[in-house]
């Protein structure tokens, strides 16, 4: 319901600025803009998106196939069952889903995109086989897009290398913000739906397991702040890029060791990767239309001078509000985030507090929107319950929590 009336309001509010515009200041040509942009976000939503998916789903599909019959996919559930038992009651203990939740988490801590979709895909419709209410999301379903686009990334490989495109002088000194800032979000976002979802965050395991991931990554940033500085992008590609082979490698020797025709294996699970990607093509059409109308219409722009204008009123420091475009874009659109990101470098400098703080908004969550559209999409999911209320919730936190940091380290 909630992405209804948001939807809802993308269009309204960009017909009625256009309206006005046209009124008041004789702009003959923004609804030719607002035209033109519903023409090329739906063609991005099939041409860029859709399709580029299909070949990923059905090499992954395919492998993860292959683990679930190989038995790789239980092994990992009863590893981190007990943590999940307590994050996911509704799931049944050892249920394979376990397994891909964490394979997805695990992929999107590492950056690989690619691989990560279609593991979250593949959850998702494991959680949607386990849920009695077919269009309504069920908590499981919630706890996992919330911690979705909160985005854990250990390692924002394609923001570094953007930024030493650009000619930054240091081009990963925004890694240890964006680590601290997204695992804030992160934790944030657990926080909000395990409130709403009264569960017991003080459960030994839970705690356990909190605090080894936490000093996992403190582990992680110390390490890296002992690497030159040009050694931190080459080690990270390297190391991602190991792990993701090595989990290719190792499903397709447990097929062999339980004696299944790997291949045919493959075949059967790719199957379903075109199905799943093509179904998900009207609900990013719709969510990808709505963003480009309310940003052509200059909702976006307005809404960023509104926000300086109050800090100003207050005799605050403004300095972040030029970064502030990507913060509010990265919910809706990642390549649009991206673009804002790349031009406010450009503009202000990749070394600048702006240039830099834009880096950190991007690499701080994930896009909220169309991780909904597509998640919830592909298993039917109509109704969404709190989800992007968490959501927006754990982007909030993670904006607040860049400009706090990138004020600690760059200004």
């Amino acid at each position: 319901m909630a992405l209804n009336y948001i939807w809802i309001a993308f269009f309204v509010i960009a017909f009625l600025i256009a309206l006005v515009k046209l009124i008041f200041t004789g702009d003959t040509e923004v609804f030719k803009i607002i035209i033109d942009a519903t023409f090329s976000s739906s063609k991005t939503a099939v041409m860029d998106i859709s399709l580029p998916l299909v070949g990923v789903m059905t090499l992954w599909l395919g492998l993860m196939n292959i683990g679930e019959k190989a038995g790789a996919i239980n092994f990992l559930s009863r590893i981190v069952g007990p943590f999940f038992n307590k994050l996911f009651p509704e799931i049944p203990k050892n249920h394979p889903v376990n397994g891909q939740i964490m394979m997805n988490f695990s992929a999107n801590m590492l950056g690989l995109d690619n691989a990560a979709t279609p593991l979250g895909l593949k959850a998702m419709d494991g959680m949607q086989e386990l849920n009695p209410n077919k269009d309504t999301a069920s908590n499981a379903q919630i706890m996992f897009l919330v911690l979705n686009t909160a985005g854990l990334t250990i390692i924002p490989v394609t923001i570094l290398a953007q930024r030493a495109i650009l000619g930054a002088v240091n081009p990963s000194d925004v890694f240890i913000p964006i680590l601290i800032t997204t695992y804030f979000a992160t934790l944030t976002g657990l926080l909000t739906v395990a409130i709403w979802q009264k569960i017991n965050l003080f459960n030994r395991i839970v705690m356990f397991w909190l605090l080894g991931i936490s000093s996992f990554l403190i582990g992680v940033i110390f390490y890296f702040r002992t690497l030159p500085q040009e050694k931190i992008a080459v080690i990270s590609q390297l190391s991602a890029n190991i792990i993701l082979f090595s989990i290719i490698i190792t499903f397709i020797l447990g097929g062999l060791r339980k004696k299944i025709n790997v291949y045919d294996t493959f075949v059967d699970g790719a199957k379903s990767g075109f199905e799943i990607a093509i179904k998900v093509i009207p609900y990013l059409v719709a969510m990808l239309v709505g963003v480009a109308v309310f940003r052509a219409s200059g909702a976006m722009g307005y809404l960023i001078d509104g926000i300086s204008y109050i800090f100003n009123a207050m005799n605050l420091n403004t300095d972040f509000v030029g970064a502030m475009p990507t913060a509010l874009m990265k919910p809706l659109s990642g390549s649009g985030a991206k673009a804002i990101m790349i031009e406010s470098m450009q503009t202000y400098g990749p070394d600048s507090f702006v240039g830099r703080l834009s880096c950190v908004f991007q690499g701080s969550s994930d896009t909220t929107f169309y991780i909904i559209a597509l998640y919830f999409g592909s298993v039917g999911i109509k109704k969404t319950r709190y989800a992007i209320t968490a959501g927006l919730i754990a982007d909030l936190a993670s904006t607040i929590a860049a400009i706090f940091i990138s004020y600690l380290f760059f200004h």
